[in-house]
């Protein structure tokens, strides 16, 4: 059929009106349905030829701004809300991933078709800068909200991430100031710098909170960083931004190519040392960082004391020898049913052991690849114990590092606690209470302790039968906040 207004964009968003609506809908609209709207919206502009380039992109910078506090509202409810449910829990993680991995393609998309058409480059070419930086931007969220579950991190997202920079390269506006959102201003290099910083510090050793915190930091000592094509010692990491690859610590030197890159921590080190001096001389977080939430000076100081590890010139060195082998262990997750397969009523009460494959085993921990089917409550920092292939004893540790091979299939490494475990349903003033002993306890010595966070308190001893024997453990020093429980000293002494 012949077109009567040859001119005519057949879109929604073609009416001035429509888009005045929309972008006036979204904001009032609750967050989540928000961005699901958003993100059909970009679908819908990259699916359409007919939109000048310009105004493409000035609808996709326009929707991008409206949602962007209910972006960072439900980061902060999927961070720090209480008791979520784990299905509420993926739920607000598919939103928000899905949002960001739109978003990016759709700024992909543009970035693509300015290589393809002169005149299209010719008509974004006074908006390059900031489009790199968005979509760069919008790559740093597709990242974090990957490495919120572990991954895995394609290497699609390096080669999006990497030509987003390097069409900032050939425009020459990398380090072209843009107003990022509002007032906030940035550089096309330094959105490509956090996405490789963040990467690089191991967020696969981190809870989702303390990646959170990590990309907090990083954000505050960008200006401490710098990319170059010089392979210097200072310079311990590599990137090819023509490769789908990740970036990588200069344990040799790769192939020397035109798109390769090195950055080191320059002074980031020496400012994450005195950031970390006045944190803990003031016992409060200092104003000029935004944090985003509110968050104790104890986990923000752990945050930085990983961060100096993984910045260091010497990359952190395993404390034991780690040998390569192939078995399986018998493996039980949460604390209440790895305390009744201690105790021995795991098989009739407790959760259902599983069969994990070791991969290799150290003396201070083991490595192992394990099924994701099932496995909502595995993350870092979960509880576990260990029965090796043909062993009868049980070991205690806790997940230090989860990646995704891919959706099906994990790789974690766990730190081991204890090799002589012990589970007791305790009396905490008369309240029964699942506890772990991770040592045996000794008169008038300190007993490390794991039981659940409510069940922690200062002032509150447990009463342990231990081998027919009544102890008093008294609550000491909080060592440690896992997922969903915690790690204590106990002094012990025996109950008359």
């Amino acid at each position: 059929m012949m077109k009567l207004f040859g001119n005519k964009v057949d879109h929604p968003l073609a009416d001035d009106a429509e888009v005045q609506r929309v972008l006036k809908d979204l904001p009032a609209q609750e967050a989540s349905v928000a961005l699901e709207s958003a993100a059909a919206w970009y679908e819908s502009l990259m699916a359409t030829t007919e939109f000048r380039p310009e105004r493409r992109l000035e609808l996709l910078l326009q929707i991008d701004e409206a949602v962007l506090p209910h972006t960072r509202r439900l980061a902060r409810d999927y961070l720090v809300t209480p008791r979520q449910t784990r299905a509420h829990e993926f739920r607000l993680w598919h939103v928000n991933h899905n949002y960001w991995t739109r978003l990016a393609a759709a700024y992909e998309d543009t970035l693509s078709r300015c290589r393809a058409d002169e005149k299209v480059a010719a008509a974004i070419k006074p908006q390059i800068a900031l489009l790199c930086a968005r979509c760069l931007n919008a790559c740093g969220g597709r990242l974090k909200w990957q490495q919120f579950r572990y991954g895995p991190i394609t290497g699609e997202l390096w080669t999006s991430a990497g030509e987003a920079w390097l069409e900032a390269v050939r425009a020459q506006v990398t380090d072209m100031r843009v107003n990022l959102f509002g007032s906030a201003t940035t550089t096309p290099e330094a959105e490509y710098l956090r996405i490789l910083i963040l990467y690089s510090s191991s967020p696969d050793n981190l809870l989702p909170v303390e990646i959170e915190v990590a990309e907090r930091l990083i954000a505050h000592l960008l200006p401490n960083f710098s990319l170059t094509d010089l392979a210097r010692p200072e310079n311990v990491y590599w990137v090819d931004a023509a490769k789908p690859l990740p970036p990588t610590r200069l344990a040799r030197i790769p192939e020397i190519t035109p798109t390769l890159r090195f950055y080191g921590t320059g002074s980031a080190l020496d400012a994450l040392g005195k950031l970390r001096a006045n944190i803990e001389s003031r016992g409060a977080l200092p104003g000029e960082i935004n944090f985003g939430a509110q968050y104790s000076p104890r986990l923000v100081m752990q945050v930085i004391d990983h961060l100096a590890a993984c910045w260091s010139p010497k990359p952190p060195m395993r404390h034991h020898e780690r040998r390569r082998i192939k078995s399986r262990m018998t493996v039980v997750g949460r604390l209440d049913a790895i305390c009744l397969h201690l105790i021995g009523q795991g098989d009739d009460e407790g959760e259902r052991a599983e069969s994990w494959v070791v991969e290799d085993v150290s003396q201070g921990g083991i490595g192992a690849q394990v099924s994701l089917v099932g496995k909502d409550w595995l993350r870092v920092g979960s509880l576990v114990a260990m029965q090796p292939e043909g062993g009868s004893n049980w070991l205690v540790g806790i997940v230090r590092r989860f990646s995704r091979e891919s959706e099906a299939i994990g790789i974690v490494g766990i730190e081991t606690l204890s090799k002589n475990p012990t589970g007791h349903i305790a009396d905490s003033q008369g309240l029964p209470t699942p506890v772990v002993l991770l040592d045996p306890p000794q008169e008038g010595g300190e007993v490390r302790v794991t039981l659940s966070i409510a069940a922690w308190e200062e002032q509150k001893p447990l009463l342990v039968d231990v081998g027919g024997h009544f102890w008093r453990l008294a609550p000491g020093t909080l060592v440690e906040t896992g997922a969903g429980h915690v790690i204590g000293t106990c002094r012990a002494k025996r109950a008359s």
